[in-house]
């Protein structure tokens, strides 16, 4: 099993400000969390891209 990686987008603007590891193959949904944008200069929802 290989640890997957994952980039966490700003739903405004489109950004990849974040990356995570995602290690749970069980999920079918896409990861969502609230989280501040850099270029946004706010608090956005940030979805989880490949």
């Amino acid at each position: 099993m290989a640890i997957k990686k994952a980039s966490l987008a700003c739903t405004v603007c489109g950004n990849r400000n974040y990356s995570i590891t995602a290690g749970d193959h069980k999920r079918t949904e896409r990861l969502e969390v609230k989280k501040f944008c850099r270029y946004c200069g706010k608090h956005t929802i940030h979805r989880e891209t490949k």
